[in-house]
């Protein structure tokens, strides 16, 4: 069996919900895709003690470890820290998925466009799976029945009717990752190492340009040795 490929998983992580929310689908990234994705979760490496720049500095490291990102784009605003972290990856080639499970439509586009601002569609390597999180929901609650809520407490209904959505989300954005990760890659090999080397600069990072460019290197060879770039 490879390697699993790490996933970046980008998104909110400021109350209960989110954390909550981003552990369990990073489980099931697992799990349903039988060990061949394994979640890096930004919020694992959170150090509330640091400084902000060292904070920034470390989840735009952790993103450039990984093979493949899923950038969360819930909520009527987008995460603005999220949006960077995905143009981020698009800068460096990183095979990305957009998920958006809030059944709101945001943004500027019609006709079937994205439910987000345009600036951030149209990019290669990036697939989206959009997805209405309440129906799929109660689809899962079996309401049929017409549970009261001590029924629907008693036999945790909730929780299943959770688990059944969170896994169709995990099933959608494993297919979606595998089909972002089979395009070609964008960026050539011959402007892959210069580019790497202004990533590393670019973002000012507090432990300056030698240290970063080496790691970036490095895991520019990674990702090649890996067939990603």
């Amino acid at each position: 069996m490879s390697s699993p490929l790490q996933v970046y998983l980008a998104g909110e992580l400021f109350s209960a919900k989110h954390l909550l929310g981003n552990a369990v689908l990073g489980q099931a990234l697992y799990d349903v895709s039988e060990g061949r994705y394994v979640c890096l979760v930004p919020q694992d490496l959170e150090q509330r003690e640091t400084t902000a720049h060292s904070i920034r500095d470390q989840d735009i490291r952790a993103l450039m470890r990984c093979d493949v990102g899923i950038f969360h784009y819930d909520g009527p605003e987008l995460d603005s820290g999220t949006v960077v972290e995905f143009l981020f990856a698009k800068m460096a080639d990183i095979p990305s998925v957009l998920l958006r499970t809030d059944f709101r439509h945001g943004g500027d586009q019609i006709k079937g466009g994205d439910p987000w601002n345009l600036m951030s569609s149209f990019f290669p390597r990036t697939r989206t799976v959009v997805l209405n999180a309440m129906d799929l929901y109660h689809e899962g609650l079996n309401r049929r029945d017409h549970p009261e809520p001590e029924t629907i407490c008693r036999e945790k209904r909730g929780i299943d009717a959770s688990m059944v959505m969170i896994d169709r989300i995990a099933r959608d954005c494993i297919a979606a990752l595998d089909a972002a990760k089979a395009d070609a890659p964008v960026l050539s090999r011959s402007l892959a190492g210069p580019v790497y080397a202004w990533l590393a600069q670019m973002p000012n990072f507090k432990d300056g340009y030698d240290i970063v460019r080496t790691e970036f290197v490095r895991l520019l060879a990674e990702k090649q040795e890996k067939g990603l770039l």
